[in-house]
């Protein structure tokens, strides 16, 4: 199992982000026309601001019946569990494990900033173990 590779090398798809002031409904479109179960949630900078789950839109679902006009601030968790691009795949899944979590957000410093550049989730970790073992 290639669990040395870094997200970096491993990391198999961009970043999806909205901003935090776009409506839940823009939210939910958006993830299925992406076909991701989370977006990240930066500012007009493109700095990170938290991350919206499809668990945040079925709690906003639950709570209230007019959730299509909420905003994504409003739902979003803004405690988010990142990681550098010199993480490695064993990195992340033993986050994934001890958070109880499903996804890590790959950030870089960027002039000052906390940018993601990457989400990496449980299914991208299985990926990798499914790739066999390293040949390094």
């Amino acid at each position: 199992m290639p669990i040395d590779k870094t997200v970096q090398e491993a990391k198999r798809y961009g970043v999806m982000t909205c901003a935090k002031e776009v409506s839940l409904l823009f939210a939910a479109q958006r993830m299925v026309k992406e076909d991701v179960s989370a977006l990240v949630v930066v500012d007009a900078g493109g700095s990170l601001q938290g991350i919206i789950s499809r668990t945040d839109m079925m709690r906003a679902l639950a709570e209230d019946k007019n959730w299509q006009r909420r905003t994504v601030s409003e739902y979003m968790n803004p405690e988010v569990a990142t990681v550098s691009e010199e993480a490695s795949i064993g990195d992340v899944a033993s986050i994934l494990i001890d958070r109880q979590i499903h996804r890590v957000v790959v950030t870089k410093l960027e002039e000052g900033r906390i940018v993601p550049v990457a989400v990496v989730s449980a299914a991208d970790v299985i990926y990798h173990m499914a790739q066999g073992p390293s040949t390094n």
